[in-house]
């Protein structure tokens, strides 16, 4: 059965989340063969967000799914919804011609979502977040005042390691792939991963942190040193060579250094120029005495904004001054290294090449020309970094996006640009949990009686539930991902119990102990309905198999009355058939659960009249063979049997049965045969018409005869006496 998946990625990312990439994954309708369309319906999509309250109107069209080998230009197409999957073929039917009478497509094609799941490597993402996730909501009540706010901030550097090592493990296993098919998916995911922890780092920033002006921009300069790295790797190569001075990327790798901000190394590499050019020394001490001054907000100072822009204005003066002197104009590197310390916005276009992307722009440009930026004004230098980086050749992606809504601190359309962009939920929801315990979502109730919060881990957790069918990941491993779908629905005040009721029955119980995990999880619940339901499941699977003893105990377990008593008769048909009973530890101790039937009863009692007479306790075994007789708990079908086994008691030598209790089992057997079956059960015709009945019964008269004999005569010698 072919599988095709629908959109799996954020178009445009780079290796490191610069723009302009190859769009991963972000559709299959490519090719130029005609081929069937199918709508997107799974993981985050445009047409899955119409369910958001105030955001229902549709941005676009949703994402088209092209199926190869099914032509719907010709033939019909049919379809059939499932709980996480969609099932496509052809029908036998010609759209323009006669209708044949073969289906011309043998293949069932399934278009999954969430098919992340499947990734080792990703479930280990969904693995570690689970317990942030978790561990977040429980210290929920302990958090409070500024405590709270470093917590929130640890929980989320918490995700973004996770995201970052499931990164490098996975850039690991695209460079080992041999298949280039491989090798690219595998790349594919590391832009998606790596954009991902892009977007929450800068949302940490803005929203968690919530980062004053001047500290801003200092983290600002981290979050692009963190993501734009390559200069680290460019660093360690000009460093080792012999003559790191004539090495050919030097003058590139002091240009980044100055448009990340890293001054204190861009000076070092300036100190080797000055070394071994004698005519350039000078100027290289000028640049770096102006580096080694710029005035720089450094954490935990007493220093006010105001002396900061004080100190800033005379060092952007005194640059400026060099070079409108020319003290530079020899060497074209170092004027150009000047310029852009000025916050030329000629000068940092020049370097488009060595910036990457515009926000890596937006961030040089601000560091030197707004280092005090306060968070309110961001929007306009991110809007303008982004027109001008751009140009007007190419249009925004995804990325550009979302990062974009950010920086206009619109958290809401940060969400659902994600929820468009990204192949799952996984995102979305750690991050709106996140977010809505900094108190940023209370005011966004949705139209359907949740909130953003709850809609989205909802939908995560049902991503998580739908896939525990067997898979390229074994049975455990996708086991363990369900149960994790268990607490984020625990998790969910509103909706979370129905839909983790309605999710719970769909799992399969292919084997005994996921039924018991399954089981565990509902009674920890008290969701009664649901444990009743999978203990006769259970039981149904075990009497299919003939494992009476273990559809007895889960009959038991789910208080089925009707059922207890169906396996109980079961248990005594094959003693009939094998004379001995089966599961003989579990008959012996029903203790207060055989009262749950009749027949469960009268199980237990004849097991216990088997116990008796093995310990050859023959009267009280003879008195409770008799008591299941007349007190109607043995089915009547049952009663030659018991009186068989009633027998051996009257030929012992000693008088078990006494003259009253012989005349009532007298008239137990004279019911039996007088041809007026009890509750219409017609056994006396077929008694009559059995010989080895017959003979049963002839034996069974004649024993009784004797019995009743020696007990009247021992009675009458006890009255006497």
């Amino acid at each position: 059965m072919a599988e095709r998946r629908g959109p799996c990625g954020i178009g445009g990312f780079g290796p490191a989340g610069s723009t302009g990439g190859a769009r991963a994954g972000s559709s299959l309708a490519t090719g130029a063969e005609p081929e069937a369309r199918a709508r997107s319906f799974g993981g985050p999509a445009n047409s899955r967000w119409l369910r958001l309250g105030a955001m229902e109107e549709l941005d676009g069209e949703p994402t088209v799914t092209l199926i190869p080998g099914v032509n719907s230009s010709k033939k019909q197409m049919c379809f059939d919804w499932g709980p996480g999957e969609m099932l496509v073929c052809e029908t036998s039917f010609n759209k323009k011609e006669k209708s044949e009478t073969v289906p011309g497509c043998p293949v069932i094609y399934i278009i999954r979502k969430d098919v992340d799941v499947y990734s080792q490597i990703l479930r280990k993402l969904f693995n570690e977040s689970h317990g942030i996730f978790v561990g977040l909501q429980r210290i929920e009540e302990e958090l409070t005042g500024k405590s709270r706010k470093a917590q929130l901030v640890r929980v989320s550097k918490n995700y973004r390691s996770v995201i970052r090592a499931c990164m490098e493990e996975m850039h690991q296993v695209a460079i080992a792939a041999k298949d280039p098919a491989c090798s690219r998916q595998f790349s594919s995911q590391v832009s998606i991963l790596s954009a991902m922890e892009l977007i929450w780092n800068l949302c940490e920033i803005l929203f968690i942190e919530v980062a004053p002006a001047g500290p801003l921009l200092l983290h600002l300069l981290d979050w692009v040193r963190l993501h734009v790295c390559e200069v680290d790797n460019l660093l360690a190569d000009v460093l080792g060579s012999e003559n790191p001075r004539k090495h050919e990327s030097f003058w590139k790798l002091v240009t980044i250094l100055v448009l990340q901000g890293r001054l204190d190394e861009a000076r070092q590499m300036l100190s080797k120029e000055a070394d071994s050019s004698p005519t350039s020394a000078g100027m290289c001490r000028i640049l770096g005495d102006l580096m080694r001054t710029m005035p720089v907000l450094s954490p935990g100072t007493t220093q006010t904004l105001t002396e900061l822009e004080l100190k800033w204005q005379h060092w952007h003066e005194e640059c400026e001054r060099h070079l409108q002197d020319g003290t530079f104009a020899s060497s074209p590197h170092l004027e150009s290294l000047c310029k852009i310390m000025l916050g030329d916005e000629a000068a940092l276009l020049e370097q488009k090449e060595l910036l990457n992307n515009w926000y890596h722009f937006l961030v040089t440009r601000l560091l030197y020309s707004h280092p005090t930026v306060k968070p309110i004004d961001l929007h306009f230098y991110a809007q303008s970094s982004l027109d001008l980086f751009l140009g007007g050749e190419s249009s925004p992606e995804p990325l550009d996006n979302i990062l974009m809504a950010a920086f206009e601190f619109d958290i809401h359309q940060v969400i659902k640009e994600c929820s468009i962009a990204l192949s799952n939920w996984w995102f979305v929801a750690h991050l709106t949990d996140l977010l809505d315990h900094c108190k940023l979502l209370q005011s966004h109730n949705l139209y359907f009686g949740s909130n953003m919060r709850e809609f989205l881990l909802l939908e995560y957790a049902s991503g998580l539930f739908a896939h525990h069918r067997p898979s390229r990941l074994s049975s455990s491993e996708l086991c363990s991902l369900w149960q994790l779908g268990v607490d984020y629905f625990d998790y969910c005040p509103e909706l979370g119990r129905v839909s983790l009721e309605l999710h719970i029955e769909r799992i399969p119980l292919s084997t005994e102990q996921k039924a018991l995990k399954v089981l565990r999880i509902c009674e920890q619940r008290q969701m009664t309905e649901q444990v009743r339901s999978i203990c006769k499941i259970l039981a149904m699977k075990a009497v299919r198999n003939n494992r009476l003893g273990s559809a007895l105990s889960w009959s038991i377990r789910a208080k089925d009355a009707a059922f207890a008593t169906l396996v109980s008769d079961r248990f005594l048909r094959d003693y009939c058939e094998r004379g001995c009973f089966s599961d003989l530890d579990l008959i012996d101790n029903l203790g207060p659960a055989m009262m749950l039937s009749d027949r469960l009863t009268f199980l237990g009692k004849y097991r216990e009249f088997h116990r008796l007479y093995g310990e050859k306790r023959f009267v009280d075994a003879a008195s409770l063979l008799l008591s299941l007789m007349t007190s109607q708990i043995a089915p009547r079908s049952f009663w030659m049997t018991l009186l068989t086994d009633a027998l051996p008691l009257l030929e012992q030598k000693q008088v078990i049965f006494s003259a009253e209790q012989t005349y009532e089992l007298m008239r137990c057997l004279e019911d039996l045969t007088s041809g007026r079956p009890v509750h219409g059960e017609p056994d006396a015709q077929r008694l009559q018409d059995d010989d080895i009945e017959t003979t049963k019964v002839e034996m069974l008269r004649l024993a009784l005869a004797r019995n009743l004999a020696r007990a009247i005569i021992k009675e009458g010698s006890l009255e006497g006496s």
